[in-house]
């Protein structure tokens, strides 16, 4: 019995031995033919599994996508939020304080905060748990060898600690002299100057489409300046922005070269060891702006806390969000957040009448967009296009022919489940 049930068990159940065996008698007949219907059930049982498996794996793997799906759009949501509202916040505290470098140092510092959430977050999550001083000597291994150095902070750190700060005080600028809306359209373009700066300085891959938006985002700007008629105010504004785009890109583009890729950890220790030393040797520019009545604040009294922390915070979540958000989701949507911030901003400026919306504005928004819309597409789009393309042309194949072999008369069934098969195969 257990040698016979050996050899039948690969057989499928529509070749099982009693379609095979002829001639058999009496009492042999009928063991053979339970024997048989029994191991017929057990092949077809064993072939199930793998099927159940592969359902399990399908269905997991789609339960997973569309989780990450959901975080998406929530990212998205909150990248959107935490930008546009840091932006028309910071344009309400000019308002009330007109001091932009103050306000770039106040809110740099709270970068400090990045290394104590990550580590409070590795306290609650990681298996094997460490404590600060040595979860900060693995994260220093990011700069060398010999960690963090005087020499690496001054070459490799302040740099970029300089950069950021350049990026930021140069947005702030822009908003005291245009509206929110052209400032976080124009910001767009550092997508663009990305690319440019990549494929000169690290030799990235050559791409039509990207070339194509950067030209986009440039004939923007053209525009963005020629909606207002070319005045010295607005032209300002302008170039301080698209100056902000360029620190931005050349921050994004340096970090890839002179550090590379950076993990959870490492960018944590990073961003606040840029805080900490904002802080720390920064600190007596807004002291000098004060005393030279530059950004002259009349008292403390005078100072609208709610407002600079709750700049300084939305900023810092957008910071989080952008930096730490692909550990939930995917990175093009949280791209797509930014990009997604120029609407809002216009709503609320159209409906605190501070813009006029004429035709060669929102044309000059509309190209901005779709060109970092272009950026976001992967390298190998065009292959993904072509690859769709294939896989839809085939699954209409297999209709033209079941069809044709609906028609024909001489196939016998096994014949027709063959073809299916060998169809469904490729």
């Amino acid at each position: 019995m257990k040698k016979h049930s050996a050899r039948v068990a690969p057989l499928s159940a529509c070749n099982s031995p009693v379609l095979t065996l002829t001639k058999v008698e009496g009492e042999d007949r009928t063991r053979e033919t339970v024997v048989g219907t029994t191991d017929s059930q057990t092949a077809g049982a064993a072939g199930s599994e793998p099927d159940r498996r592969r359902l399990q794996c399908c269905i997991r793997v789609t339960a997973v996508q569309v989780r990450k799906a959901l975080w998406g759009v929530a990212m998205v949501v909150c990248v959107c939020s935490s930008w546009a509202g840091s932006t028309q916040l910071a344009k309400l505290t000019f308002k009330k304080f007109d001091a932009p470098f103050t306000l770039t140092w106040f809110a740099t510092s709270w970068n400090c905060l990045f290394f104590p959430l990550y580590y409070i977050g590795h306290l609650c999550k990681s298996p094997e748990r460490q404590t600060p001083r040595q979860r900060f000597r693995e994260c220093c291994r990011f700069f060398g060898d010999d960690g963090l150095t005087p020499k690496v902070f001054f070459t490799k750190v302040a740099p970029f600690g300089l950069l950021w700060i350049l990026t930021n005080y140069l947005y702030l600028q822009a908003l005291r002299k245009i509206n929110t809306t052209d400032v976080s359209a124009l910001f767009c373009c550092n997508k663009a100057f990305v690319f440019l700066l990549s494929w000169i300085v690290l030799r990235d891959r050559f791409m039509g489409v990207r070339i194509v938006a950067a030209i986009l985002a440039i004939a923007g700007i053209v525009m963005m300046t020629y909606a207002d008629g070319f005045h010295s105010h607005s032209v300002i504004g302008i170039t301080l922005v698209v100056a902000s785009a360029s620190m931005s890109a050349l921050y994004k583009v340096l970090f890839k070269m002179v550090l590379g890729s950076a993990k959870f950890g490492e960018a944590a220790l990073f961003l606040s060891i840029v805080g900490s030393a904002n802080f720390v040797f920064i600190s007596f520019v807004p002291v000098i702006l004060y005393f030279t009545h530059v950004e002259y604040i009349g008292s403390l009294a005078d100072i609208p806390w709610a407002y600079l922390c709750g700049v300084a915070a939305l900023l810092f979540a957008f910071n989080i969000l952008v930096n730490f958000g692909i550990a939930i989701t995917y990175p093009t949507l949280i791209s797509f957040g930014i990009v997604l911030s120029v609407p809002v901003n216009a709503l609320v400026d159209l409906f605190t009448c501070e813009i006029h919306f004429n035709t060669v504005r929102l044309i000059a928004v509309f190209i901005i967009c779709l060109g970092f819309l272009m950026l976001l597409l992967p390298e190998d789009w065009d292959q993904c296009i072509i690859q769709l393309s294939m896989k839809l042309r085939k699954r209409d194949e297999p209709a033209e022919g079941n069809g044709e072999a609906g028609v024909a008369t001489g196939l016998s069934w096994r014949g027709r489940g063959r073809t299916s098969l060998s169809t469904f195969a490729h």
